[in-house]
């Protein structure tokens, strides 16, 4: 068998020389900035440890990463393990400290690729100052993976952690921006459509905007709106909390494009995945000088005050048309745009 050097072969997921070059060559070295004085990762251990401090809740989370197209307008694959794992550690309140980074790769995939995916990933975790501890990397054959998926587990530290079912009466709700925009971005970027818009997905990490709200306190609960978009998350806090959620159409921000090509293809933005967003539900006292912080931040120079915590429908969104008329808003089945994290 013929092997090329700039394609991933079976032998560089057979845990020999080969894997440790392109774990030395292409991976470890996107880390070195990030990762001095905290770990080194030259050890190569089979697992990783890392000193707590004594104080607060330790939080850890885990999740896979599939994205189909692998690069998209706005981040890649690797922006998306990473931002995706960093935004679920932050809306529980967690500082993020650590992550791991598993990938299976299909063979044959460019190397120069691996190397771009996992640059965005190290950046992506340097903008929240954290570091990766641990990672492994398994190659299948062509056909028996779609190029590649990445799983990813996080740890972080909150004192105390949010939850996302700490709603009352009264409440407010916030969304820190426009909705929809990373599933519409992708549908537009696949193959099977190809078409030209200004869509960008919102991929970031929100730990640096949320920290900023934190110490204001008032924040009863939060949420990251991924899979099955702002109505999954809103309904899922509703069931958790008891209580009702009420929101005005005409207050939730959605952008004009992500809008056009909603309509066109017959599909909510309230129900596709943002990976750059957040909803925060906070006690009314607080809730204008949490808006004003947001917007200060530019990831949420859109956000919104969009409606309120209620009590006539309990686990129940409801949501106030345009024309004035109300409606449930219920959970989707699931996110209308699939492989869109």
């Amino acid at each position: 068998m013929t092997q090329s050097n700039d394609r991933i072969s079976p032998l560089h997921g057979a845990g020999g020389e080969v894997m440790g070059k392109l774990l030395a060559e292409h991976v470890l070295p996107h880390f070195a900035k990030s990762s001095v004085g905290r770990i080194d990762l030259s050890a190569m251990d089979d697992g990783a440890t890392i000193q707590l401090p004594t104080v607060g809740e330790l939080v850890m989370t885990t999740d896979s990463h599939v994205v189909k197209p692998i690069f998209f307008p706005g981040g890649d694959i690797g922006t998306l393990a990473a931002a995706g794992t960093l935004n679920d550690l932050a809306v529980m309140g967690a500082k993020p400290l650590a992550l791991s980074l598993a990938v299976i790769i299909e063979e044959d995939f460019l190397i120069s690729d691996i190397d771009r995916i996992v640059q965005s990933f190290a950046d992506t975790l340097a903008g929240s100052e954290a570091t990766l501890i641990c990672g492994d990397t398994k190659v299948m054959g062509r056909g028996e993976i779609d190029g590649i998926a990445i799983n990813t587990t996080g740890i972080g530290i909150a004192d105390p952690a949010i939850g996302d079912a700490g709603a009352l009466p009264g409440d407010v709700i916030i969304v820190t921006g426009t909705m929809g925009d990373h599933g519409m971005a992708l549908l537009a970027a696949r193959e099977e459509f190809r078409l030209e818009t200004e869509l960008v997905s919102d991929v970031a990490s929100v730990w640096p905007m949320i920290r900023s709200v934190l110490p204001i306190g008032g924040i009863r609960a939060m949420k990251d709106p991924t899979r099955g978009g702002l109505a999954a998350a809103l309904n899922e806090m509703a069931r958790k909390s008891g209580t009702t959620i009420e929101m005005n159409q005409s207050d939730i921000p959605i952008r004009g494009a992500v809008q056009g090509l909603s309509d066109l293809l017959g599909i909510s933005p309230l129900e596709v995945a943002n990976e750059g967003k957040a909803v925060l539900i906070v006690d009314p006292a607080s809730a204008n000088q949490i808006l004003e912080t947001l917007r200060r931040h530019p990831l949420g120079r859109d956000a919104a005050i969009i409606g309120r915590v209620g009590t006539e429908y309990p686990g129940r969104v409801v949501v106030t048309t345009t024309v004035g008329g109300r409606r449930f808003l219920d959970m989707p089945l699931g996110d209308p745009v699939p492989r869109i994290c």
